[in-house]
C-alpha cells in the first residue's frame, strides 16, 4: 500500500516538475502582447456618400471595430452566458468550469466547455488551431499573460471584435450588420442570443444556411441568459417568441454605387498600397446618396424600357424539372442557383407555358403568374412556330420585372449599356456616377472609360469657337446639301446629310443648333477653320488629338467620355470656367481623425476657359435647345427654364447621347453597345438618353429654386437677340455682309446678322468665295 502511495505521489512530482520545466522553457518565447494594449485588428476600407451613407466595403475582413462601452449589455450579456460565465470571477483558466465540464461530459449532458474568454482570445490572436499538448501550454501561459497585463474589459472587447462569425463578419458589430441589417446598439435578446450562437461553429449555426441548427442553440442561450440571471423569465419568454427577420440575400437597403466605390478604391489603393485594406480608413466622397440612387433608377428604367423595344432573345438555359412535385423545388433552386437576381430584374422558372398564361416559381419558393400585357415582350418566345430556343416551356429559366401597377412582366438581361454622370458645376465635384446596367454584370466603367463618339452634343463647342470668330445667334447659314469630292477630303467622298434627310435653306444659328442640323454645323466649322476649332475645344478639357481637325468634328466624330462630357458641359454652366472632377472629399482613420480634406475650389480659384460672354450666350442657345428644339421634352416636363442641354446620335444610331446642365448641377446621359452597333432606325439621344435626364434631374432639381442669368458686361439685348456689344454697334453694316456672301457663293450659305470686325468677316467671306 505504501509502495503504491509512493508511486503515486512520484508520479505527481515527476509530472509537475515536467510541467513546471516545460513551462519554464516555452514562458520566454511567447509572443509580445504589448500590442493588444491598442489592439488594432485589420480592418477594412469603407466608401461613403457625402452624408456617411455606406457605398462599399474591401477586405478579407469585415469588421466594425467597438469599443467595449458602446457594446450593448445585451450582447454581453448573452456571449458570457453561452462562453464564459465566470468571466469577472475566475482569472483566465476557471478551474470550477473544467471539473463542471468533466462531470457534464461523465454525464453525457450538454456543456458550455471548459475555455474562457480569455483562453479564446490567446487562441484566435496568436496561436494555431492544432490540437497539441504544446499548444495547450501555449495557451494556457497566454492566458495568464493577458490577464496580468490587461483588464477584463480589454479581453472581452478584443473577444467580441476579433471573433469570426461567419458570412465575412468578423466581431459581433459587423455580424449584426450581415445578419440583421441593423446596427449593434439595436438588436434584441433574441438577435443577441443567436449571434451568441455563432462564435462555438460559425457554419454550423449560421441562421442564413442553417436555420434549424441556430434556432436550437439560440433557444439553449436564452435559457443560460435566464440562468445566471441575465434576463427575466418574462424576457426569456418574450424573446423565445421573437419572430427574427434574417438577411438571406444582398443588402438592398444600401446605395447602389458600386462604380464610384471602385473608382475611390482605386484611388485610396494608388496612394496606401495593400495597407488600405487593413488600416479601417474611411472614405467619404462627394457623391449625394439621393442623386445616386435617382441617378441608377433612371438609368436602368432607361435600359429596361429600351429593351421592351428589342426583339426577345429567348429563355437564358432550359432545365428538366422532374414531375414529383416535392422534388421541383429543389430542382428550381439548382437552376437558379447559377442565374441570380438583378436587381429588379428577378430570375425564375417556367412550370407552366401558354399562349395566355405563364406560371413560374421564384428561388424563394413564390410562384408567380405572368398574364396580359406582362407576356408581350415575349410573344415571339410564346408563338408555335417559336424555334427551340427562344421558345418558351416548362423548364425555361427566364426573367421577370414587376410593373408599376403590381403585375409581372417577362423582360430579359440588356445587352445594352449606359452610364450617366453628374457633377456640380461650381466646384467639380462628383454628385452621381453609373458606370453601367450592373456592375457585377459588367465592371468597366463607361462613365468614366468608354471613349465614344458624342455626335451632336459636340456641336455647342464648335458654335462656341464660332463666337468668338464673330458669328451671333442671329447669323443666317444655310441649311443645303453639301458634297465634297475625294479631291478635297484627300479620301473617300463625303456626302453628310441631316437626320431627317430634309434641308430648310437659311435659318439662324439659334435654330440651327436647336433643330440640330448637321449642314449648319459644318459651314461654322469650315468658317471658323478645323485648326482653330480643334485648339478651341481643348479649352473645355477635351484631347485634341482625339479629335483630328478635319470637318467631321462639327459632327461629333471624335471621342470623349460621359465624365469628359459633364466636365466640359460645367464651363457654360458656372460662366467659363474649367474644373476638374473629383470624387474624395475626405479621408479618415477608424476612429474618425482626418487624415486628408479637400477643400472645393471657389470659382475665382478655377481657371478661366471661355469668356463670360461666350458662355452666356451659349447658355442662351441651349436653353433654347430645352425650350423648343430636339430636347423640348426636358423645360415641357420639368417646366422650368433654367435647363439647357444638348441631344446626341451619332451615325447609324450608335451612341445616343444627352448632355445638359442647370447651373447647380451638370449631368451627362450615354447609351449603347459595348460592341458599336445600330441601337435602331428610331433610336436618338433625345428618345433614349434625354429621358434618363429627365428623370434624374426630377429629382436633383428638387426644391432648387430657378436661377435667373446674370447678363456679364459686354452683352446687349437687341430686338430680343443677345449680341457681343461691339458686333451689335455695327449692326448697321448687316445688309452689306449678306449682299457680299450671297455674290461671293450664289446663296446666303454664312451671313452674320451683326457682322464682325473687318478683319475677321472678310476672312470668313474668302472662305467662302473659294
Amino acid at each position: 500500500m505504501l509502495w503504491t502511495t509512493g508511486l503515486a505521489v512520484a508520479g505527481a512530482l515527476g509530472l509537475l516538475l515536467t510541467i513546471a520545466v516545460a513551462l519554464s522553457v516555452a514562458y520566454p518565447n511567447l509572443p509580445d502582447i504589448s500590442d493588444l494594449a491598442d489592439y488594432r485588428p485589420k480592418l477594412p476600407l469603407r466608401v461613403y456618400s457625402s452624408e456617411g451613407a455606406l457605398l462599399g466595403e474591401f477586405g478579407e475582413e469585415r469588421r466594425n471595430l467597438t469599443p467595449i462601452r458602446e457594446i450593448p449589455k445585451v450582447m454581453k450579456d448573452a456571449v458570457l452566458a453561452i462562453e464564459d460565465a465566470r468571466f469577472f470571477q475566475h482569472g483566465g483558466v476557471d478551474y470550477k468550469g473544467v471539473i463542471r465540464a468533466g462531470l457534464a461530459n461523465l454525464g453525457r449532458v450538454k456543456s458550455q466547455g471548459a475555455s474562457t474568454i480569455t483562453m479564446q482570445v490567446a487562441r484566435n490572436v496568436y496561436l494555431s488551431s492544432e490540437k497539441t499538448f504544446t499548444r495547450k501550454i501555449y495557451e494556457i501561459l497566454l492566458t495568464f499573460k493577458l490577464e496580468h497585463m490587461l483588464s477584463k474589459d480589454q479581453i472581452l472587447e478584443i473577444y467580441m471584435n476579433q471573433i469570426y462569425l461567419g458570412n465575412r463578419a468578423y466581431g459581433f458589430s459587423a455580424a449584426a450588420e450581415a445578419y440583421f441589417g441593423k446596427p449593434l446598439k439595436s438588436i434584441s435578446i433574441a438577435e443577441a442570443a443567436m449571434l451568441a450562437g455563432l462564435p462555438k461553429a460559425p457554419s454550423a449555426y449560421n441562421p442564413i444556411s442553417n436555420p434549424k441548427r441556430a434556432r436550437s442553440r439560440q433557444l439553449y442561450i436564452i435559457e443560460r441568459m435566464e440562468e445566471n440571471g441575465f434576463i427575466t423569465a418574462q424576457e426569456a419568454a418574450a424573446a423565445k417568441k421573437e419572430d427574427l427577420k434574417i438577411r438571406s440575400g444582398p443588402d438592398n437597403t444600401r446605395i447602389h454605387a458600386e462604380y464610384v466605390a471602385e473608382m475611390a478604391r482605386q484611388l485610396i489603393f494608388t496612394q496606401y498600397g495593400n495597407e488600405a485594406y487593413t488600416r479601417g480608413l474611411n472614405v467619404y466622397t462627394t457623391l449625394n446618396a439621393g442623386e445616386q440612387e435617382a441617378a441608377y433608377t433612371a438609368l436602368r428604367r432607361g435600359i429596361m424600357d429600351y429593351e421592351r423595344r428589342q426583339q426577345y432573345r429567348g429563355p437564358e438555359k432550359f432545365v428538366v424539372l422532374p414531375t414529383a412535385a416535392a422534388e421541383v423545388e429543389d430542382a428550381v433552386d439548382d437552376a437558379l442557383a447559377n442565374h441570380p437576381d438583378n436587381g429588379d430584374v428577378m430570375a425564375a422558372v417556367v412550370l407552366e407555358a401558354g399562349p395566355r398564361k405563364i406560371l413560374a416559381a421564384r428561388a424563394n419558393g413564390d410562384n408567380l403568374e405572368i398574364t396580359g400585357d406582362g407576356l408581350k415582350p415575349a410573344q415571339s418566345g410564346l408563338s408555335d412556330k417559336a424555334p427551340p430556343n427562344i421558345k418558351i416551356r416548362r423548364g425555361a429559366v427566364i426573367r421577370v420585372v414587376k410593373t408599376p401597377k403590381g403585375a409581372w412582366e417577362i423582360t430579359q438581361l440588356p445587352e445594352v449599356e449606359g452610364a450617366f454622370v453628374a457633377l456640380d458645376p461650381r466646384n467639380g465635384s462628383i454628385r452621381a456616377l453609373v458606370g453601367g446596367f450592373d456592375f457585377d454584370k459588367n465592371k468597366f466603367n463607361h462613365a468614366a472609360q468608354a471613349w465614344r463618339q458624342p455626335g451632336s452634343s459636340f456641336k455647342p463647342f464648335i458654335y462656341s469657337a464660332a463666337l468668338e470668330k464673330g458669328f451671333t445667334p442671329a447669323t443666317v447659314v444655310n441649311d443645303a446639301p453639301l458634297f465634297f469630292d475625294a479631291g478635297t477630303t484627300g479620301g473617300q467622298p463625303w456626302e453628310p446629310k441631316n437626320y431627317d434627310g430634309k434641308y430648310d435653306g437659311p435659318m439662324t444659328l439659334r435654330t440651327g443648333l436647336a433643330k440640330s442640323k448637321n449642314m449648319i454645323s459644318i459651314r461654322i466649322l469650315q468658317a471658323v477653320g478645323p485648326k482653330t476649332a480643334q485648339e478651341w475645344v481643348s479649352r473645355f478639357g477635351f484631347d485634341a488629338e482625339k479629335h483630328p481637325a478635319y470637318l467631321t468634328m462639327a459632327l461629333g466624330a471624335g471621342s470623349v467620355t460621359p465624365l469628359q462630357m459633364a466636365s466640359a458641359y460645367a464651363v457654360f454652366a458656372n460662366g467659363g470656367y474649367r474644373v476638374n472632377p473629383w470624387l474624395i472629399a475626405k479621408v479618415t482613420d477608424h476612429k474618425g481623425r482626418i487624415i486628408s480634406e479637400v477643400t472645393p475650389p471657389t470659382t475665382a480659384e478655377l481657371p478661366r476657359a471661355i469668356d463670360a460672354r461666350n458662355a452666356f450666350v451659349m447658355n442662351s442657345l441651349l436653353q433654347e435647345v430645352t425650350r423648343s428644339g430636339t430636347a423640348a421634352r426636358a423645360q415641357g416636363t420639368l417646366k422650368r427654364p433654367d435647363l439647357a442641354g444638348k441631344t446626341g446620335t451619332t451615325n447609324d444610331s450608335v451612341d445616343a447621347w444627352f448632355a445638359g446642365y442647370q447651373p447647380t448641377i451638370a449631368a451627362v446621359t450615354w447609351i449603347g453597345y459595348d460592341t458599336p452597333r445600330n441601337l435602331g432606325s428610331r433610336e436618338t439621344g433625345g428618345g433614349l438618353s434625354l429621358p434618363v435626364w429627365i428623370s434624374f434631374m426630377e429629382r436633383a432639381l428638387k426644391g432648387v429654386p430657378v436661377s435667373e442669368p446674370v447678363v456679364p458686361p459686354g452683352v446687349v439685348n437687341v430686338g430680343g437677340e443677345w449680341f457681343y456689344e461691339e458686333y451689335a454697334r455695327n449692326s448697321g453694316i448687316a445688309s452689306v455682309g449678306l449682299e457680299e456672301q450671297q455674290r461671293s457663293t450664289g446663296g446666303p450659305d454664312v451671313a452674320p446678322h451683326a457682322p464682325p470686325p473687318t478683319e475677321e468677316r472678310n476672312r470668313i467671306l474668302d472662305l467662302f468665295r473659294n
